[in-house]
């Protein structure tokens, strides 16, 4: 349902809030609107993953989007530097279709953006289950990678309905044994200067290694808008601790951040207490 805008900025626009927690809550697969109860899949990329992960327990699945580097040209599922898959993003939209996950796709270049959403629209008609669209769009503390220029993301993006999830990050870098700063003020001000005039929900995906120097800002950020939650994600070989989140549960509604993190990291945050 449409809600009044929350955010000082864009107070006639009406606007979505994040229905993601209330799907899983009517299926009965989380127990309360927390946010760290919502588990999930990564590069979901292959028929084998798709086919293991659509019988599995979590509930969200992430996949990478790129366009096939040879004819036909056509989105396919692969994360660079791979430039060809066995399965296209339409068939991996029809598997999904029978199955009440929640999807998220991770845009890496423009070029795939609107040939995908054009797709999207056209396979899933059902428009409850939870779909997350994710880019990074801006330049993030120690981000090397360029990133997508956001106003022609934002833009391809409006054929989406309105309860689509934007899920738009920064570019990060993150080094072992040095002193790797947070997400600054600077940061946090253009994202919401970008983000304000958007009808959807977003999330802004975090590097849960650069949270514990970046809760002033992070939590600002979040309040600027009830459209607003974070999407917490690490790197591989990052470093962190649980003693990092406890500010952000202390201070921050249960509803308003997620953790794509490995499972067992997820199960001890819920139980972490405020």
């Amino acid at each position: 349902a449409a809600l009044p805008a929350a955010g000082p900025s864009s107070r006639l626009t009406p606007t979505m809030s994040d229905q993601t927690l209330d799907y899983f809550l009517s299926l009965m697969r989380i127990s309360r609107r927390d946010a760290a109860e919502v588990t999930w899949a990564h590069a979901v990329n292959s028929r084998r993953k798709l086919e293991d992960t659509l019988t599995g327990p979590t509930h969200m699945m992430e996949a990478d989007i790129i366009m096939r580097g040879c004819d036909p040209k056509e989105p396919i599922m692969a994360h660079p530097p791979d430039t060809d898959s066995d399965i296209t993003l339409k068939e991996w939209l029809e598997e999904v279709k029978a199955h009440d996950k929640g999807i998220k796709l991770d845009f890496k270049s423009l070029e795939a953006v609107s040939p995908s959403l054009a797709v999207l629209e056209g396979v899933l008609t059902d428009l409850s289950r939870p779909v997350w669209i994710n880019a990074d769009i801006l330049s993030g503390p120690g981000g090397q990678a360029r990133p997508l220029e956001p106003q022609a993301f934002l833009s391809a993006a409006t054929i989406l309905p309105p309860r689509t999830v934007l899920s738009l990050g920064w570019t990060t870098g993150w080094t072992a044994g040095t002193d790797n700063p947070g997400y600054d003020w600077e940061m946090v001000h253009g994202m919401e200067e970008i983000c304000r005039t958007v009808k959807n929900p977003v999330t802004f995906p975090v590097r849960a290694a650069l949270l514990a120097q970046s809760f002033p800002q992070l939590r600002w950020l979040l309040q600027q808008s009830d459209r607003y939650t974070l999407t917490v994600w690490t790197g591989q070989n990052d470093s962190y601790t649980l003693q990092d989140f406890l500010p952000y549960k202390q201070e921050i509604d249960s509803s308003k951040i997620y953790y794509d993190l490995r499972y067992s990291v997820g199960v001890k945050i819920i139980f972490i207490e405020p």
